[in-house]
């Protein structure tokens, strides 16, 4: 990514993932950064930020979404992530 937003570190959760970016008129793959992370101190929500290279044929604008979630989002989310990854290893092993 030329243009970064997010910091990207050892504690970043994805710092690669494949991205598709759809447009009114334009779809573009890509690669993007994901990071789930919340503050340090007195935390109020937990954050899910998503960075999508904006190298694309397309050149899309540096921009970053950030989703703020309560603690029962975050654990609908997650449940929801391991009961379709759970799906996609079932279809691709049998």
């Amino acid at each position: 990514m030329p243009d970064r937003l997010m910091d990207v570190n050892a504690y970043t959760t994805l710092d690669f993932a494949e991205a598709v970016v759809t447009g009114e008129e334009f779809e573009e793959e890509t690669v993007a950064v994901l990071d789930a992370t919340t503050d340090r101190e007195d935390p109020e929500c937990v954050r899910l930020r998503l960075e999508v290279d904006n190298a694309t044929e397309k050149h899309l604008p540096v921009h970053m979404e950030e989703l703020r979630l309560t603690p029962d989002q975050a654990r609908t989310l997650a449940g929801a992530l391991e009961k379709y990854a759970d799906r996609v290893e079932q279809a691709q092993s049998g």
